[in-house]
C-alpha cells in the first residue's frame, strides 16, 4: 500500500484529466502489518482525491470487480482505486470464469484543456471533478456492487472487504448487513433506509473510522470504533464477543512455542557486510529489502529504515547536521537503489556531503521473488537488455571514490569500510555477491565443526546463520541448510570449521 504514497502526486492530478480508456489503482493495505512498515489506511486516498474506490471481499469479486472497476473508469472519465486486503490478496478459491472481451485500442485526441494541468485549465477541470463525484454518488444508490443481505433486524451491520466475511461467519442470521462494495463514495440514501429498518446499527471496519464517521455525519446513530480498535486485524471471534457477548473457549497450551523471527537466508552476502558494521559500531541507515533483516540479532546492524530510498537521503541529512563525529553509512540493495536511491546519491555529491553509501549488489530483486531489475540485464519476461552499471552511474552522479568489495571476504570489507569512513569525501561501497538462492550460483560442499578444535566460543554465532546451532555442548552445522560459504570458518578462531571431507 505504500506504493499509492509515492504514486500521490500524478494520482491527484489525474483524478482532473480523467483517463481515455479504462484505469485502475490497486492498492492492497495491509492490516496487522504483516509485511508493511505501517498500517494506513488507503480509503482516505479516495476521499482526499475525489476518486471511486471499490474493495473486494473474496476471490470472485476480485475478478468481478476488476472488469466492473473498468467499465466504472470508463464510464466516468476517472481512475478507479480497488482496495484490497491482506486476507483477501493471499486467499485461494474456485472462481466463475466469463468471456473475455477484448476492447480496441481507443484514439488519442489532442486536449490540453483536458490533459495539461497548468491553472488555467486546472481551474475547468476541478468543477469537472465535483461533477463527477456527485454523479458517482447516485451511482452508488442503485449498482449492484452495493447490496442489503436482510436477516434478524435487531441487529444491522455496514461493512466491506474482508470485514463482510468475519461479520457472516460470527453473526450469521442473526443481524441484517449492508455490504459495500463501491466504497467511495457511499449511498447515503441506502445507509438511512437501512437503519431506519434495525434496531441497533453497528459499523464494523478494519483500521480508520472512515464509515463510522459518514454515517454520523448523516445524522444516523452508530457504534463503531467504541467497541472495536482502531489496531490491527478483526476476527469472527472478536465480533461475536463484542455484539453478542459470547466469549470463545480457547484451547490453552503449556508448552512455550519458541519465537522464530525471520532470519536471512544460510549463505546470504548481506550477512559478511553486516556482522563488519555490527563489529565497528557503525550508525545504518537502512531501506527496504531482505537486507532490512540485519536489524535483527545478533546482527543488530541497522539504526534506520522508512521506505525505499530514504537510506541515502536520511544518512545525508545525518552527516549534515553531525558532521564526522559519529561514523555512519547507508545501506541500500541494487534494485532499490535503481527505484529511487539514485536521486539521493545526487544530493549528496552536489551539496558536498561526506557520507559512505554501500550498495548491496545481490544482482537479482531478492525481497518479492528474484525479479529482474535494470542491473540484471534482463527485463521481467527475460528479454536481454543493456545492463545499467552501477559502478558508471555513481561516477556520473558525481562520487568520485567507488569500490567494489566481496561480503564473503570479511577482511576485505572491514578494510574498505575504515578506509572509506576516514575519506574527506563521499563514497560508494558496492557489496557484490549473488544471491544464494539464484540457479545460477554454483552450489558448494556443506561446512562441518571438528568438535576437537571446538571451544564454545560461539564467534559463529555472531553471524547469525539459521544453519548454525549448539549441539552437545559445541558448535554444529545442519547440513541440510549450509551451502558451504565459509563466512563462519574465516570467523572462528581455532579453526574447528572446515569442508566435511577432512572431518
Amino acid at each position: 500500500h505504500v506504493g499509492l504514497n509515492v504514486a500521490a502526486d500524478p494520482v491527484f492530478t489525474a483524478s482532473y484529466t480523467g483517463v481515455n480508456g479504462g484505469m485502475i489503482l490497486a492498492v492492497a493495505d495491509d492490516q496487522g502489518m504483516h509485511s508493511s512498515q505501517n498500517e494506513q489506511d488507503s480509503r482516505h486516498y479516495a476521499q482526499a482525491a475525489k476518486l471511486p474506490m471499490m474493495e473486494p471481499s473474496d476471490s470472485q469479486e476480485c475478478k468481478e470487480f476488476v472488469k466492473a472497476a473498468y467499465e466504472l473508469s470508463e464510464e466516468f472519465d476517472t481512475p478507479v482505486l480497488l482496495r484490497l486486503s491482506t486476507r483477501v490478496s493471499h486467499s485461494q478459491s474456485m472462481v466463475e470464469e466469463c468471456p473475455r472481451e477484448e476492447q480496441p485500442l481507443k484514439d488519442y485526441v489532442k486536449n490540453p484543456q483536458k490533459y495539461v494541468m497548468m491553472p488555467a485549465f486546472a481551474k475547468g477541470r476541478h468543477v469537472a471533478v465535483e461533477q463527477r463525484i456527485e454523479a458517482l454518488a447516485r451511482f452508488a444508490e442503485t449498482t449492484g456492487l452495493n447490496r442489503i443481505e436482510w436477516a434478524d433486524t435487531k441487529i444491522g451491520v455496514i461493512c466491506s472487504g474482508i470485514a463482510y466475511q468475519y461479520v457472516k461467519e460470527a453473526l450469521g442470521e442473526k443481524a441484517s448487513v449492508l455490504k459495500l462494495g463501491l466504497i467511495h463514495p457511499l449511498p447515503e440514501r441506502m445507509i438511512r433506509d437501512f437503519a431506519q429498518k434495525v434496531d441497533k446499527l453497528y459499523v464494523i471496519e478494519e483500521l480508520d473510522d472512515i464509515f463510522e464517521t459518514q454515517v454520523k455525519k448523516l445524522g444516523i446513530a452508530c457504534e463503531g470504533k467504541a467497541l472495536f480498535t482502531k489496531l490491527g486485524e478483526y476476527s469472527p471471534q472478536m465480533i461475536a464477543e463484542k455484539i453478542l457477548g459470547e466469549k470463545t473457549d480457547y484451547r490453552t497450551f503449556d508448552e512455550e512455542v519458541p519465537v522464530r523471527p525471520p532470519v536471512m537466508c544460510p549463505g546470504c552476502p548481506h550477512r559478511g557486510l553486516y556482522y563488519v558494521l555490527s563489529k565497528l559500531k557503525v550508525m545504518v541507515s537502512g531501506d527496504i529489502g531482505c537486507y532490512t533483516l540485519g536489524a535483527t540479532a545478533p546482527l543488530n546492524a541497522m539504526d534506520t529504515c522508512v521506505c525505499m530510498g530514504a537510506s541515502i537521503s536520511a544518512l545525508h541529512g545525518f552527516n549534515k547536521a553531525r558532521g564526522m563525529q559519529d561514523r555512519s553509512v547507508a545501506v541500500i540493495g541494487d534494485s532499490t537503489f535503481m527505484h529511487s536511491g539514485m536521486t539521493g546519491l545526487v544530493n549528496i555529491a552536489y551539496n558536498k556531503g561526506n557520507s559512505t553509501v554501500i550498495i548491496l549488489d545481490n544482482r537479482i530483486t531478492g525481497m518479492t521473488g528474484h525479479q529482474d531489475n535494470p542491473t540484471t540485464g534482463h527485463t521481467l519476461k527475460g528479454e536481454e537488455v543493456p545492463q545499467v552499471n552501477i559502478e558508471a552511474v555513481c561516477r556520473a552522479a558525481g562520487i568520485q571514490r567507488v569500490r567494489v568489495v566481496d561480503p564473503y571476504d570479511v577482511a576485505q570489507v572491514e578494510a574498505a569500510l575504515k578506509e572509506e569512513l576516514a575519506a574527506p569525501e563521499p563514497s560508494v561501497i558496492i557489496s557484490r555477491r549473488p544471491c544464494v538462492l539464484l540457479k545460477s550460483v554454483p552450489k558448494k560442499a556443506s561446512l562441518a565443526v571438528d568438535k576437537d578444535k571446538c571451544r564454545a566460543c560461539k564467534a559463529c554465532f555472531k553471524i547469525g546463520c539459521p544453519a548454525i546451532h549448539m549441539e552437545d555442548g559445541k558448535a554444529a552445522i545442519d547440513t541440510t541448510l549450509c551451502v558451504g560459504c565459509g563466512l563462519c570458518a574465516s570467523l572462528c578462531p581455532f579453526h574447528a570449521i572446515g569442508s566435511q571431507e577432512v572431518r
